[in-house]
């Protein structure tokens, strides 16, 4: 009787045990710097100008540079009636936001208008007067002071 019971041990198949695995450890996450209240609103409006054919936009950070705002937004309008139609979609975007703008500068004539949003400063140009102020070029480069 302990030989049949052996055989029938021996026929029956093993069933392996599994070890305990190790708790898996949670992915590293990494740590993102927060995106501060201006680069979100700077991103914004640059969504919203492009959404709306504005041509040639520019983003260019001012923390550094100045003490009135961090970022600076420079785009062109195709005719003056869409370089102000541009400058309604932005002024709308920040009333919606319960943060009008604290300036709207230029819209009369439709060349160039100056929105200023607090830490943002919004510049939308006809291509002519963009290309004659160059604000751009003016902005991007370090000061420098000769003596």
């Amino acid at each position: 009787m302990k030989k049949a019971a052996a055989e029938k041990a021996a026929a029956k198949p093993k069933v392996a045990t599994k070890a305990k695995a190790a708790p898996k450890k949670k992915p590293a996450v990494k740590k993102t710097p927060p995106v501060s209240h201006a680069a979100a609103l700077a991103e914004r409006i640059g969504a919203l100008l492009d959404t709306n054919k504005a041509e040639a936009i520019s983003t260019i950070a001012l923390a550094d540079l100045c003490s009135f705002a961090d970022f600076m937004i420079v785009a062109s309008g195709r005719a003056p009636r869409h370089v102000v139609a541009l400058a309604d979609y932005v002024t709308d975007l920040l009333k919606k936001d319960g943060n009008p703008p604290l300036s709207v500068e230029g819209k009369e004539t439709g060349d160039w208008v100056l929105i200023d949003a607090g830490d943002v400063v919004v510049h939308i140009f006809r291509p002519e007067v963009r290309q004659f102020y160059n604000i751009e070029k003016m902005w991007a480069l370090p000061a420098t002071m000769s003596h």
